[in-house]
């Protein structure tokens, strides 16, 4: 196949610039997408006002969110959706007036700024609003109206700034989610996380999924409530999109998470298709037509997630990747590890590394991306340099002996990709990295090696793998290959197969991870219980049982 790189510029006019009659003749993908490129401007006012006396329905079925703290702002985030399971959502062409408030407290006594945002249906009535000038490490409350229509209120903060007054932050709760198939089972990792006291939550990607769901919800199995046909089929076009994300948001647990805490959010592969590679899909279908795909795949995340105005997607191609900062105790930097690689060695599967996933030239993360980490490293003062990202990092070997195989469309078929940001690592005197993964519906605590085929070499970081919210449905504590993962990896400290989510608790001289499992998702009400917790002592990488 021609190497994406060859073919990328002109693959991405074209989908930005697709001919209409060559549009409506082709088939597969392209064939029913039909939407503008290009969101609307700051101030468009294209289509007619709703008069907000018409919405009869609550139009915040979809709850509230917030997103990717500064020191100065918040990003805020909704979606007007009288009727979510209908492609208009209930609503007509029309801009609506979202009248916002941001207060010191739940009851909206004391409020600090306030203000109307436009629901665009372009952007599908939904808003994201960047609320500035305001105190840095605080905790702030905020609410939507629309006529006499109020949403629930949701709870977010500021990041503490990097100079006198919050620079020397000294510690920083935060949790990482990833892979919530809806038909997987219940979201109840989220009920227990909505409770749990954390200053942010990462979501490593799988926010959705392109796989029907049938008319029980799969695993949830509904007998009160039957879903609509449109659910039944893969999601190929924007509306496609745009539907799935109504179902998936409408989940209670998952509001209620996103109301108490604000995420920071990172795609993986099903967002747009399973296991995509730049602009080359898991089938056979054209690039040209993978492209038209991966827009509207693109433009209904940026719609659906609480991100700010440098994410908004251009046709297929959008800037994910960004740098966070935590007062001087954390930098996040967080990557996009779909957009930009090489397609998958030897396929997209477990096979025996080779000359082709060696091959020097390969990346994961595209070389623009790959210079941005490395000079962010260079230039961090941060005491923990933390890379929230969507594929396994460590060596993963599925046997023992010499004829082991490992995942392709891991790091591990990237393995030069890998070495080179560990050479950055170490060449920008990184003492604290910590990787934090989703993707495998695994739990996993690594020691980051610096040469993994050595199993004397240094330890130079930590890997936590968060496992899935509901993907694969229950779960056990101890998969069958336990015994053999854990003797093939011995880096690897800890492997579980249950559903829920890491916390990490960073302070400036230790950090401690805590494994949280639920013991099912496929019925409601599970409990939570912590699996295994570890410590990280800062200067001193390595894993040690907590």
């Amino acid at each position: 196949m021609t190497p994406a790189a060859q073919h990328s510029p002109e693959l991405r006019a074209a989908a930005r610039h697709f001919d209409r009659r060559r549009f409506l003749t082709v088939t597969g993908a392209a064939a029913a997408l039909a939407f503008a490129t290009n969101l609307p401007a700051a101030g468009a006012a294209a289509a007619a006002p709703l008069d907000a006396a018409r919405i009869t329905e609550n139009p915040f079925t979809l709850g509230v969110a917030s997103g990717d703290p500064l020191p100065a702002s918040v990003l805020l985030w909704t979606r007007l959706a009288p009727k979510p399971y209908e492609p208009d959502s209930g609503l007509p062409a029309e801009r609506v007036a979202v009248h916002w408030e941001l207060a010191h407290d739940e009851s909206f006594r004391w409020t600090v700024r306030r203000g109307t945002a436009t629901a665009h249906p372009e952007c599908h009535h939904t808003v994201h609003v960047e609320v500035g000038y305001l105190d840095p490490g605080r905790v702030y409350y905020y609410r939507f109206r629309v006529g006499t229509w109020i949403s629930e209120t949701g709870r977010t903060r500021t990041a503490p700034g990097r100079g006198d007054k919050g620079g020397t932050a000294s510690g920083l709760s935060f949790a990482a989610v990833s892979c919530q198939a809806y038909s997987g089972g219940y979201y109840t990792p989220y009920q227990h996380l909505a409770q749990d006291d954390v200053d942010i939550v990462f979501h490593l990607g799988d926010y959705l999924y392109e796989y029907a769901v049938n008319s029980v919800g799969g695993n949830r199995k509904y007998t009160d409530r039957t879903l609509p046909d449109l659910f039944n089929r893969e999601t190929v076009t924007l509306e496609d999109y745009r539907l799935r994300y109504a179902l998936f948001k409408s989940d209670p647990d998952l509001r209620a998470a996103h109301a108490a805490h604000p995420f920071v959010v990172t795609w993986d592969d099903h967002e747009t298709e399973n296991n995509y590679a730049d602009d080359i899909p898991d089938n056979d279908v054209p690039p040209e037509e993978f492209l038209l795909r991966r827009a509207a795949a693109y433009r209904a995340y940026w719609e659906n997630q609480p991100l700010r105005t440098p994410q908004q997607p251009s046709g297929p191609d959008m800037r994910l990747y960004r740098r966070l900062h935590w007062g001087r105790l954390a930098q996040f930097d967080i990557l996009d590890t779909r957009q930009y690689r090489s397609n998958q060695a030897q396929g997209d599967g477990w096979q025996i590394p080779g000359p082709e996933s060696a091959d020097p030239s390969r990346t994961m993360t595209g070389a623009t991306q790959e210079r941005w980490l490395l000079d962010g490293w260079a230039k961090s003062d941060a005491v923990w340099n933390v890379v929230p990202q969507q594929v396994t990092f460590s060596q993963r070997r599925d046997a023992t002996g010499d004829n082991y195989k490992v995942s392709m469309d891991s790091w591990d078929g990237y393995a030069a990709s890998r070495e080179r940001l560990l050479a950055g690592a170490d060449a920008a005197g990184i003492e604290n990295l910590m990787v934090l993964t989703g993707d495998v519906h695994r739990g996993y605590a690594y020691d980051i090696k610096r040469d993994f085929d050595d199993r004397s070499s240094r330890t130079v970081g930590t890997e936590l793998v968060a496992t899935s919210i509901s993907s694969g449905g229950n779960g056990s504590d101890k998969p069958a290959n336990w015994d053999t993962y854990m003797t093939a990896n011995p880096h690897m400290r800890f492997y579980n197969g249950l559903r829920g989510y890491v916390t990490v608790a960073l302070g400036r001289t230790s950090a401690r991870a805590d494994f949280k499992t639920v013991p099912y998702v496929t019925t409601t009400g599970a409990g939570i219980s912590t699996a295994a917790s570890f410590a990280v002592e800062a200067g001193k990488p390595g894993l040690t049982p907590a």
